[in-house]
């Protein structure tokens, strides 16, 4: 690829593996998870052969939840377990070691689902000269749409890899896809991205990007 891509890793953590802490929260669990987590590590090894920049986030909160959104803390009052985002020294705010970071990668805390809010990766992003983001990981509805959607707005050119992300269900994660194609991210499996020829076009060359048929069908008419 001719421009300066960097993969963004986003919260691939210990968390997802203590689902009965998630349960507690009505929070199903990772659609395909392992297969994700699989196609993951492929995808940082590929962009480390490429000599990409990898940054990875995790998230993190206080012990006393003082730092955790209105709403987290209000859904955290009445769980029967504690919350699966821990503090930065738990074993579930780890990252897995499946995906695990290697020497070169930056690795950077973040307290909301935006990767952009409060934290050094836009000046680390600039300082790098990048200006095409893949971002990959968990969760695609939540963490991953949130930091694409400023990435957009700080005018990265983005692309998300559609095999290697998920969130907890398949509904969540295929809508969540789709919003992001309608704003013209592209969403194409992490291999297409990673060519040395890729073009990032699909998003302004097929028709109806992102909607269904019925969408469609208003305006075909």
């Amino acid at each position: 690829m001719s421009e300066r891509t960097a993969l963004i890793m986003i919260d691939m953590q210990n968390m997802y593996l203590q689902q009965e802490r998630r349960s507690a929260l009505g929070w199903p669990p990772i659609f395909e998870f392992d297969r994700v987590v699989a196609e993951c590590a492929a995808l940082l090894a590929a962009a480390r052969e490429k000599g990409m920049p990898v940054i990875y986030t995790r998230q993190t909160s206080r012990a006393d939840g003082a730092d955790t959104t209105p709403s987290m803390r209000r859904l955290l009052i009445d769980a029967p377990e504690p919350s699966p985002i821990g503090a930065e020294a738990d074993w579930g705010s780890e990252i897995l070691d499946a995906v695990a970071p290697q020497p070169g990668d930056i690795v950077i805390e973040k307290h909301r689902w935006d990767a952009f809010f409060n934290t050094d990766l836009d000046t680390i992003l600039r300082n790098l000269d990048v200006n095409r983001l893949v971002v990959a990981g968990l969760q695609t509805n939540v963490c991953i749409e949130t930091t694409s959607r400023t990435g957009m707005m700080k005018n990265f050119d983005v692309a998300v890899p559609a095999d290697a992300v998920s969130t907890d269900g398949e509904a969540l994660h295929v809508n969540a896809l789709d919003s992001m194609r309608v704003l013209y991210i592209e969403v194409a499996p992490w291999r297409e991205l990673l060519a040395d020829d890729a073009a990032w076009d699909r998003r302004f060359t097929t028709p109806g990007y992102g909607r269904t048929p019925a969408d469609m069908s208003t305006i075909l008419a």
